[in-house]
């Protein structure tokens, strides 16, 4: 779908789309039109239960001497609450209410009332990104839609007087969402398509935007030591992979070290040994979502010349039951030396971001450390789907990811880390075992699990199990792969790391 902008002017064709605040107040352009058809708007709210509130919208036919087919009212609500968030949900909204209507084209009126606090370019670049996120649609494999089960919405042209300013603004923006449609393509492709070696060429694509782009085979992996991650992979006939994305758009910075993400990439779980329950496994598929925001993040930074140094790191293995494969019990050596009982395989995932994490600190010496990852189910439990859990050794940290996930509204939930907990991984055969014991805090075990291979470096760990896909649309986020964590990121870099 193509955004675009232009001054204000009634179109020759498509929807007008025209926005309304609280109490059915009417902006500008909404008056202009509501004059021009004799009242026809006001009428028209008067009849239904639209109210100006904001996302709501109501329809109308255009009237008889106006060249388009449609009017639609957008509801802004109040003026006090109208912010970037808010625009973006409003940008969402109008594709979401056309994509399917038969118009191919929409043009909308962007006015921002007095005590709104944003200017008017940038207003129309949020609706604009808010409705290039909402465009998204992952439907190469769906040969037989009918006709009226596919969007024709194919332009939304955005109306304002600054049209070159909001151009600009946008640009950037528009990167950010090349990385979240690339990381949701990712999560969303089946498992027979990405596979640790597909995922990694995958990766390889992003060299044309100036990331430098290496990977690890598994002959590389054994020479370094990476054996909590070969012992996931040994079960599979994909080999692994170690993908190292580096952006270096800070060269003269006094501070070179990198931010430095790391990302959990099971490309599939089925639990290996310790295998899953039959229901639901499909959704597996979806294991690698950590990688795929590390991915899409990098992306992003390179995208829109983020003026950062930046290295993400994805340790990318399928996760399967074979005879080759790991088994409760086994012992491995991790790439720091320190050793690991292995007492359940479908506790993989930080085994993974283990040999990952440590190498990142031990060769980059970065200024901090985040890792994402679908890590566990007890977050679920936890959190449900509205906040991805948050642990930190380190305060500040913990304060940046959180604003920054506020800013974005993608909403992190602090948890804690403490001694107590990190006891229940020790065991008498090894340094530790992959899982806690029992049931209880089994995200917050895993959290210090991790916490063991980040020495002293400022270093979070965001849970995304919950908030990695999505079953129901919103706004700005379709049903499937919602790619929860690039823009928290990007924006984290943003507000706190470019300079």
């Amino acid at each position: 779908m193509k955004f675009s902008f232009a001054k204000p002017a009634l179109p020759k064709a498509g929807t007008i789309v025209v926005t309304v605040l609280a109490e059915r107040t009417l902006g500008r352009a909404a008056r202009e039109l509501d004059q021009k058809s004799g009242g026809m708007l006001t009428r028209a709210m008067e009849a239904s239960r639209f109210t100006g509130k904001k996302d709501e919208t109501l329809a109308v036919l255009a009237p008889a001497n106006l060249d388009a087919g449609r009017v639609l009212l957008l509801g802004l609500g109040k003026a006090e609450d109208i912010a970037p968030l808010t625009l973006q949900s409003a940008g969402g909204t109008v594709v979401a209410a056309l994509e399917k209507s038969g118009e191919t084209e929409a043009h909308l009126f962007v006015e921002v009332p007095e005590g709104a606090g944003i200017k008017p370019a940038e207003a129309a670049a949020e609706m604009a990104f808010g409705g290039r996120l909402r465009s998204y649609r992952f439907d190469k494999y769906r040969t037989k839609d009918k006709k009226d089960a596919k969007p024709s919405l194919k332009k939304v042209c955005l109306l304002t007087d600054e049209a070159e300013a909001a151009k600009r603004a946008f640009g950037k923006l528009d990167k950010v969402a090349d990385g979240v449609l690339f990381a949701r393509d990712l999560v969303s492709e089946p498992a027979n398509v990405i596979y640790p070696e597909t995922l990694a060429d995958k990766c390889k694509e992003l060299a044309a935007l100036g990331l430098e782009v290496e990977v690890f085979d598994q002959k590389k992996l054994r020479k370094l030591g990476m054996n909590a991650l070969l012992g996931v992979a040994q079960g599979s006939a994909h080999e692994p992979r170690v993908v190292i994305l580096r952006w270096n758009g800070a060269p003269d910075a006094q501070d070179k070290r990198p931010v430095a993400f790391i990302g959990k990439g099971v490309t599939f779980d089925s639990g290996g040994i310790s295998i899953k329950p039959a229901a639901g496994m499909e959704e597996m598929k979806w294991d690698m979502a950590g990688s795929a925001v590390v991915i899409g993040t990098m992306m992003a930074l390179a995208g829109r010349k983020a003026k950062v140094n930046a290295v993400g790191v994805v340790g990318l293995v399928e996760n399967m039951p074979s005879g080759t494969a790991q088994r409760p019990g086994d012992i491995v050596a991790s790439l720091s030396g320190q050793t690991i009982e292995i007492v359940n395989t479908d506790a993989e995932g930080r085994l993974v971001l283990a040999d990952c994490l440590w190498y990142t600190q031990d060769l980059y010496k970065p200024r901090l450390m985040v890792d994402v990852a679908t890590l566990t189910g007890a977050i679920i439990i936890a959190l449900g789907h509205e906040h991805a859990g948050l642990f930190a050794n380190d305060d500040a940290l913990a304060e940046a990811l959180t604003g920054a996930g506020k800013a974005v509204g993608e909403p992190l939930w602090r948890l804690p880390l403490a001694d107590a907990y990190d006891k229940d991984i020790n065991t008498d055969a090894a340094d530790m075992k992959n899982t806690g014991g029992g049931r209880g805090a089994g995200s917050i075990t895993a959290a210090q699990f991790l916490k063991r291979f980040v020495n002293d470096v400022p270093w979070a760990h965001l849970d995304i199990a919950g908030t990695a896909w999505s079953k129901k649309d919103t706004s700005t986020v379709p049903k499937g792969g919602t790619a929860f964590g690039v823009r928290l990121l990007d924006r984290f870099v943003a507000d706190f790391h470019e300079g």
